[in-house]
């Protein structure tokens, strides 16, 4: 009787201790939806806002399902001014824009947390500028925009063969 009252009691307390324990999963983007994939981000670029002097270009390619790679840079007098690797990877179900300039010792982790079938946000509110990423297209166009603070910085691009 001693045993069975003890094994009952390990039990409940094992249950117990499963169901507090549990934890309700955060929700999940489907990111096996078509729509959710940069390949509207595809192509070549060229920025039709620039500074005077200025020429900057943006290129994406698709590696493959979970990772698109950018290079984005600035010309002046035909000389590289500026350089950006940019990287957008998935891991497991989220997506993560990475972006490396030649300045830069290490990469910086963006979080994507709005995606669709033609624009994406992402924030790093650790880093110092920018703190969020927006990227659309409108039309044959792309829009980027970076900002944070009272910063705020708009790309407008065309697509160049």
């Amino acid at each position: 009787m001693k045993t069975t009252i003890k094994l009952i009691c390990v039990s409940l307390i094992a249950f117990g201790l499963t169901m507090c324990n549990t934890k309700q999963k955060p929700e999940t983007k489907n990111t096996n939806n078509n729509s959710e994939n940069f390949d509207w981000l595809l192509g070549n670029w060229k920025r039709t806002n620039d500074k005077v002097g200025n020429e900057t270009f943006e290129n994406w390619e698709k590696i493959n399902e979970n990772h698109y790679s950018g290079i984005g840079y600035t010309l002046q007098n035909g000389d590289t001014i500026s350089r950006e690797l940019m990287n957008l990877k998935k891991d497991e179900n989220s997506w993560d824009f990475i972006v490396k300039t030649r300045t830069d010792s290490l990469s910086i982790i963006f979080d994507v947390i709005a995606l669709n079938d033609s624009s994406f946000t992402c924030t790093n509110d650790f880093n110092e500028f920018p703190k969020v990423i927006y990227y659309t297209k409108d039309g044959i166009n792309l829009k980027a925009m970076i900002k944070g603070g009272d910063l705020e910085i708009s790309f407008d691009f065309e697509k160049i063969e």
